[in-house]
């Protein structure tokens, strides 16, 4: 930890007690501390930056060297803030002696994360403490959210995110990139550090605020004739407690022996490294390449928001640095046609129809999204028949723009046809508490189609007063109330005989009648069942 800079406080005793002989203070009445607790007091003919870079730079090579050290030495190392005494912050130390828990949590949290964070502030050069500021701002958590729509272990809100190159999408949020946001956050930080000419309390309270915020509020005082320091502005009470907290933390744990508080074994290495892709890659086959959980790399890349990476970029991953070998030659043997299921994007039905027994077979365009089993079911045939007929072996992988041949009966295929011209669709108001589940149900049909009729997909949030079209009844159930026909029905996956009774109106009993040697209550995806629509006996 920083030395106090003893002539620095000599001069400020000098002139506190200057002050107070003269009987003109200007320190603020918001606390009674003595002489020695109070911040220090800056005039604004005294308004100079509080740290010197060189002097940092220098105390940096000879307050840490490379070795077998913990990510704890190397940040206090790095503290470049001045020491003060003040209740505030003694304060916040209380409230996290009370709550030790809570700092052993965001210890662990933090593990993947502060190696890089370092290596960020060091770059950049600014003050080892500002390392711990995703423990005010977030918990260290980066899929933190905030009722102010702040996001990321940075809590940035939107506009700060894209002034700082922070993409948001329906794919993919920057701010809660961790290798991106970092990066931000520091340039973020640097730049507020400048603005306020080295003051890093002034710098911190603008992170929080806002920087117009704090200059108005140091032009108020200025023209009082009022000292312009942190501790003398007028600020909102998120703010007043913003600094002090930060100050606290930095505080326990440059003295986890003093307050008792164990400190998380961390080393100073890299927990993760970066690795460039080149194209889309779904998260389940990336955790499958690296040999790890898919929790591991959601934890890592939390700021893609489906199971895969975003089409557009950025295509990078973060891997944990002792998968990164293996990771890199599976997906060097990976076909790029493979790396990603494309299951999000809406189905667009293709009208081709099947009109003479002589031509039973369907040249089908892969639309972006689609995937067998959806072509299969629009075109009522199984999953198997289609990779039969494209000699696609086991694989389930498809690339949009490219042609399936799908086998159809002789007959039109009932999925193909669209619906009547005279059948109006129904736009229903979600209400609070809606799924989309309960809405399939409500109208007898599937999630899916709610999806593709509506541009959404399963991951996409329902809110209240939200409008939905609805088709009343399904193509597949109108067909076949139409003709009496017995429907082959391919089983989808998480489809059970309650869902599929209810989807064509008829008893779960008539179901296993009509399919007696063909199947019993465990359903599997694929499964051809046979459904008399309309027809309950």
């Amino acid at each position: 930890m920083p030395k106090t800079n003893s002539n620095r406080s000599l001069t400020l005793f000098s002139f506190l007690i200057l002050t107070l002989s003269a009987g003109c203070t200007q320190q603020p009445t918001k606390s009674s501390l003595s002489i020695s607790q109070k911040p220090p007091l800056v005039k604004k003919d005294d308004y100079k930056p509080r740290l010197n870079k060189l002097k940092f730079a220098k105390s940096k090579k000879s307050l840490f060297k490379s070795g077998n050290h913990t990510i704890w030495e190397r940040l206090v190392s790095l503290y470049a803030l001045p020491e003060i005494e003040n209740e505030r912050i003694d304060k916040e130390i209380n409230w996290f002696l009370k709550n030790p828990d809570y700092l052993v949590r965001v210890q662990k949290r933090a593990e993947p994360y502060l190696h890089l964070i370092l290596e960020e502030i060091e770059s950049k050069n600014i003050p080892g403490e500002l390392a711990l500021l995703p423990v005010v701002e977030s918990a260290f958590r980066p899929d933190a959210y905030s009722p102010a729509h702040a996001s990321g272990l940075w809590q940035f809100i939107p506009e700060t995110g894209r002034l700082y190159g922070l993409k948001q999408n329906n794919w993919y949020d920057g701010r809660r990139d961790v290798y991106a946001s970092t990066q931000a956050a520091t340039k973020f930080l640097k730049d507020l550090g400048d603005n306020f000419e080295g003051d890093w309390l002034l710098a911190l309270a603008s992170y929080n605020w806002g920087r117009g915020n704090v200059q108005k509020s140091i032009d108020r005082n200025l023209a009082q004739d009022l000292p312009t320091d942190y501790w003398s502005l007028k600020m909102p009470n998120e703010t007043f407690n913003y600094v002090p907290r930060l100050l606290a933390v930095a505080k326990i744990f440059a003295n986890p022996d003093q307050y008792n508080i164990p400190l998380y074994e961390i080393p100073d290495q890299p927990y993760f490294e970066v690795v460039d892709l080149d194209t889309q890659l779904d998260l389940q086959k990336a955790a499958e390449l690296a040999q790890t959980s898919v929790d591991e790399i959601k934890r890592l890349n939390p700021a893609f928001k489906r199971n895969a990476t975003a089409p557009n970029g950025p295509h990078r991953l973060l891997i944990p640095v002792d998968q990164v070998s293996i990771f890199k030659e599976n997906l060097a043997k990976l076909p790029v046609a493979q790396r990603y299921t494309q299951a999000f994007v809406k189905v667009v039905p293709d009208k081709t129809r099947v009109k003479t027994a002589a031509s039973r077979k369907i040249k089908h365009k892969i639309r972006p999204g689609e995937s067998l089993g959806l072509i299969a079911r629009k075109y009522k045939t199984s999953v198997g028949a289609i990779r039969t007929a494209n000699r696609l072996g086991k694989t389930d992988h498809i690339q949009s723009g490219k042609s399936l041949i799908i086998p159809a009966s002789g007959k039109l295929s009932v999925a193909a046809k669209s619906a009547p011209a005279t059948a109006k669709p129904i736009i229903y108001t979600v209400k609070r508490g809606d799924t989309f589940w309960k809405i399939s149900r409500q109208f007898s049909v599937s999630t899916q189609e709610i999806y593709e009729w509506n541009k959404l997909n399963a991951n996409s949030n329902l809110r209240a007063g939200q409008k939905l079209t609805i088709h009343k009844g399904s193509q597949i159930v109108a067909k076949a109330n139409s003709s009496s026909q017995p429907i082959n029905y391919t089983v989808q996956p998480g489809d059970s005989l309650m869902q599929i009774s209810r989807k064509f109106k008829v008893p779960v009993s008539d179901l296993l009648k009509w399919n007696s040697t063909s199947m019993d209550q465990l359903l599997k995806p694929g499964q051809q069942l046979k459904v008399l629509a309309g027809k309950s006996t």
